[in-house]
């Protein structure tokens, strides 16, 4: 009898201890306070990473964790930033750091930004001050092997969708996003001079909205640079006001009379370089144009972003006046009717 009871009182211990146990994995940390980050080294042990989360306030000590791992053992601990917002079990920690859940920054970069635009964007998303991309973005170095006279990696930068930690710096934002370029560019398998399709595509991604323009743009530029024409590229002289720091927002006569190599209205032929960063179909346009006899170009009155495409000065005037015709009554402000 007295042997029955030693027995039911050890297992009512060991349950006791179970439960203490599957309470201590379970229960949230109530101490846990505000948002708060942890690294997990590469090669970092199970104790190293237990006394960061205990240090950081995630867990409430390092064996709560070491129990959590004898749960789970022969899972792999995975190297990385983590985030905690709110309080968690030492069980769910383990879990999230054994099937690496780390924290990502989401950046997007559309198609056409130039590396002003993606400094501003890197900024707004808490990573760096613009100032500083930008500086990283004018060292051409790592791009000279593809393009040894590229004045900076403009037009080198992919645009995309990245995953970046809070530790990224300018330049490895800059090496990530021209090795997604080098992926693309041997994928297309093109044989061209990359400085010159880049730069010309550059051109092709800020005109071209619609993606059936973009090959009949490119066309115009290149039947353009054939005949010692000047492109006569309105963003060119954008990008030449953005590097002298004197753009306003709009295009003016002081922009359009500029001296700067970039202004296509002056000199005949490319500017020095890319004026953005294109995607994909502004790439292909320029590998492969349109066979086609335009030599002009203008915006559709229509709101669609779309061009209408001329042979000849006579055409082509009328086509602007009718967009210019159309711009003026869309500015003019709607009369109310009489009563």
């Amino acid at each position: 009898m007295k042997l029955v009871r030693i027995s039911a009182m050890a297992l009512l211990a060991g349950l006791l201890a179970a439960g203490y146990l599957v309470y201590i994995l379970d229960a949230p940390y109530s101490a846990f306070g505000k948002e708060t980050f942890v690294d997990v080294p590469r090669g970092a042990s199970a104790t190293q990473i237990a006394q960061e989360l205990q240090r950081a306030g995630v867990i409430p000590n390092e064996w709560s964790f070491r129990l959590a791992r004898f749960v789970y053992r022969g899972r792999k601990l995975q190297a990385g930033e983590y985030r905690f917002t709110e309080p968690a079990p030492p069980i769910d920690v383990y879990e999230r750091i054994a099937r690496g859940d780390v924290y990502t920054i989401e950046f997007a970069v559309p198609e056409g930004k130039n590396i002003f635009d993606i400094g501003a964007l890197a900024e707004h998303a808490g990573l760096f001050p613009a100032a500083k991309f930008v500086a990283a973005a004018r060292d051409a170095s790592s791009i000279r092997d593809l393009d040894p006279n590229a004045p900076t990696l403009e037009g080198y930068l992919f645009p995309s969708t990245y995953r970046l930690n809070r530790h990224t710096t300018p330049e490895r934002l800059c090496h990530i996003m021209t090795a997604r370029f080098r992926e693309a560019w041997h994928k297309l398998g093109a044989d061209g001079d990359v400085h010159r399709v880049m730069t010309l595509a550059s051109l092709v991604e800020k005109e071209g909205k619609l993606p059936e323009d973009r090959p009949k743009i490119a066309q115009v530029f290149e039947k353009r640079l054939e005949i010692g024409m000047k492109l006569d590229c309105d963003p060119t002289t954008i990008y030449a006001a953005l590097l002298e720091e004197r753009y306003r927002g709009v295009i003016h006569k002081s922009d359009l009379e500029s001296t700067s190599p970039y202004n296509t209205y002056q000199h005949r032929g490319l500017p020095p370089g890319p004026i953005a960063n294109p995607g994909l179909a502004s790439i292909e346009a320029v590998l492969h144009p349109a066979e086609t006899a335009y030599l002009f170009f203008v915006k559709r009155p229509d709101g669609s972003g779309g061009h209408t495409f001329t042979e000849n000065m006579t055409d082509h005037a009328a086509a602007t006046a009718k967009y210019r015709s159309a711009e003026k009554t869309t500015a003019k402000p709607s009369r109310k009717p009489r009563s």
